[in-house]
C-alpha cells in the first residue's frame, strides 16, 4: 500500500517495535505521537489503512488509531474483526486485516462496519465500496481513478482479480511505483491545490512475517528501502 498525506509529515515518520506481555511483538511505521497505524505483528497479521472522509463521529467507538493499534494486538484476522465489530470505530475509514491465509477489509462509519471479505485480491483507495447510512464526502477526486488505475495494473499483468493467479512482491512494488494520471497518481505528488503528497508505501511478506517499506516517493531520488520484522 502507499501512504499519502501532508508531506510535510514525511520528517516525523518513526519506525516503532513494541513488545508486550501475552501480546504480540508489533512492528509498525507512524508518525510520532500516533498509537497505532500500519504495519504487522509477531502472529503474521498485518494490517493498512486508507483514509475517507464521510459525515459522522461517535466518540463511544474506537478511535481510527486505536483499532488499528488493537488489529495490531490480536492474534488472529478473527479476533481482530470480532473487536472492532463489536466495539465499532468512531469516524470513517478503510481498515485491512490480513495474515497468510485470509484477508478482510473493514469499510468503516460512525454507524456500521461493512466486511469485504476475500482471500485473493483485495483493492481500496479513499471512497466506500459498499453503501453506508452516511454521506462520503470523497476527499480525494481522483479515489476512483487511482482504485480503476490498480485494477487496470493487475490486468495488465495477466493476474486476474478473482486471484486464480497470485500476484508477486515485485509486481505489487512496481504498481506503487505507478505515475499515470499524476500528479494524483498512486505515487502521488503536491499539486496547486493539496499538500498532500506519498510519504512512503509498504509491501508485506505475512509468511515470514516481514514488509520493505520505501520511505518517500520511490521515483525520485532520496527515497530509501527499510526492512520490518516483528
Amino acid at each position: 500500500m502507499t501512504w499519502d498525506w501532508q508531506e510535510e509529515q514525511q520528517e516525523n515518520l518513526i519506525h516503532l517495535s513494541i513488545s508486550q506481555e501475552s501480546k504480540p511483538t508489533i512492528s509498525m511505521i507512524t508518525e510520532a505521537g500516533i498509537i497505532g497505524k500500519i504495519g504487522l505483528n509477531s502472529k503474521g497479521l498485518g494490517v493498512c489503512l486508507n483514509a475517507i472522509r464521510a459525515l459522522g463521529v461517535d466518540f463511544q467507538r474506537l478511535p481510527c488509531h486505536l483499532a488499528l493499534r488493537t488489529c495490531l494486538e490480536s492474534s488472529s484476522v478473527q479476533e481482530a474483526v470480532a473487536i472492532l465489530q463489536k466495539g465499532g470505530v468512531a469516524s470513517a475509514c478503510h481498515i485491512l486485516v490480513a495474515d497468510s491465509q485470509e484477508a478482510i477489509g473493514l469499510e468503516c462509519s460512525h454507524l456500521d462496519i461493512v466486511e469485504l471479505p476475500t482471500k485473493n485480491i483485495l483493492t481500496h483507495t479513499n471512497h466506500f465500496i459498499k453503501p453506508h447510512p452516511v454521506e462520503d464526502k470523497t476527499a480525494f477526486a481522483d479515489s476512483p481513478v487511482r482504485l480503476r488505475r490498480i485494477n487496470e495494473l493487475i490486468r495488465e499483468r495477466g493476474e486476474e482479480l478473482d486471484g486464480s493467479k497470485a500476484l508477486t512482491a515485485e509486481s505489487i512494488r512496481s504498481f506503487l511505483e505507478d505515475t499515470q494520471n499524476s500528479p494524483t497518481a498512486i505515487c502521488r505528488s503536491q499539486t496547486a491545490d493539496s499538500t498532500i503528497a506519498t510519504l512512503f508505501n509498504i509491501v508485506m511478506n505475512l509468511k515470514k512475517p516481514s514488509a520493505e517499506v520505501v520511505v518517500g516517493k520511490p521515483t525520485q531520488r532520496g527515497a530509501y528501502i527499510m526492512y520490518l520484522t516483528p
